[in-house]
């Protein structure tokens, strides 16, 4: 997943020419009226788990050509390529809170569900049927913690509560930054100061900080990027952490002593969107109708483990698999659920409460 947010990031802080460039470098210029599709992938792992069971398994299927492109596709570049009337991409697969961004300029497709078989929604969670995007896949941010540090013998931290108690659980800790906005430990700090999951939005952004002001002298790092906190927890260079739980089980795969805490979870998710005026919209619908099959979900999470958001998809998966995938039914029931419109959501100041809290964390961190 890291590779997905990075690149988001990347495009989030360059201009809009330069972000659509970026993508459109990559694109082929024959893509418009091809009759193919040309869809984001991801890059590295995830790009090709996507390949072998999405792309591959649908060409063979329909007799459609899939260029798959191991790029994201941005907010800037989807907005220049649909207001210019040149779009060159299909398929792409964007950030929750870019969906709807996008979706409230009216830049993109309504998805065509008439197509869909009935128990392939059926089985869907709600929140990844949206008129305008198919919710695709699933991962979350964990409490991850080193074993050797916290041995089964002694008392474990469970909550952000005990994260933030460090008289109790004594540590050197890391958490997220909140540079990027819709990605912090906005969640995880409110829920530290008592704040009930279900109550969580509308977000106390003043709340927050005084929460981070508690945690932040014993935070030896606010880690950026998936490999970042990789890095740390395979070095042991923190005790307990907050971490993307992909990473974290790529290490426990290797062998790391360390555990992922799934109380508490916040679950994140991308949506497959299709851009207003492309081409092949109708090619487009068909791909999104094949992302949400159980079965094709399910080929996925077997080789890359990530969780579906079909729910039929656990009947085709063996438990050893399903255990470790972030939208596993035993998780789901404490794990807490992203509010993507809140981050999107503008106040009287005209600033989106993303923007807001970029704007807070960049003063609040120097101090």
């Amino acid at each position: 997943m890291s590779f997905w947010i990075n690149r988001r990031r990347f495009m989030q802080t360059t201009s809009s020419a330069v972000a659509a460039g970026a993508l459109s470098s990559v694109l082929p210029a024959s893509a418009q009226s091809s009759g193919q599709l040309t869809v984001t992938v991801g890059g590295g792992d995830v790009g090709k788990a996507t390949i072998e069971a999405f792309v591959k398994p649908f060409e063979a299927e329909t007799g459609i050509k899939v260029n798959a492109i191991t790029e994201d596709a941005s907010m800037s570049a989807i907005e220049l390529m649909v207001k210019s009337g040149n779009v060159t991409l299909d398929v792409g697969a964007v950030a929750q809170t870019t969906a709807i961004t996008a979706d409230g300029k009216g830049l993109l497709e309504k998805i065509d569900y008439s197509i869909h078989k009935k128990e392939e929604l059926d089985g869907m969670f709600e929140f990844a049927k949206q008129p305008f995007g198919v919710a695709w896949p699933m991962y979350s941010y964990n409490m991850v913690y080193n074993t050797e540090s916290f041995p089964a013998s002694n008392p474990r931290p469970t909550t952000w509560a005990d994260f933030w108690d460090v008289e109790k659980f004594p540590g050197i800790r890391t958490l997220v930054s909140g540079a990027y906005g819709s990605e912090g430990p906005w969640e995880e700090a409110l829920l530290a100061d008592g704040v009930p999951a279900e109550q969580l939005y509308p977000m106390d952004i003043d709340r927050i900080f005084t929460s981070l002001d508690k945690i932040k002298p014993h935070i030896r790092k606010w880690w950026g990027a998936g490999s970042e906190i990789q890095q740390m927890l395979h070095d042991k260079a923190v005790d307990v952490a907050q971490s993307y739980d992909g990473r974290a089980l790529l290490l426990i795969d290797q062998g790391a002593p360390i555990e992922i805490n799934r109380n508490q979870a916040k679950l994140q998710w991308d949506y497959y969107i299709i851009p207003k005026g492309g081409a092949n919209v109708q090619n487009a619908q068909k791909f999104i109708e094949f992302i949400t099959r159980a079965d094709r979900q399910a080929a996925f999470c077997q080789i890359f483990p990530q969780g579906p958001t079909n729910r039929n998809a656990f009947k085709l998966i063996p438990e050893k698999i399903a255990r470790k995938l972030t939208s596993n039914p035993d998780y789901m029931k404490s794990s807490v659920t992203i509010n993507g419109q809140w981050y999107n959501d503008i106040g009287p100041d005209g600033l989106t409460n993303t923007e807001r809290l970029v704007q807070r964390w960049n003063e609040w961190v120097l101090q």
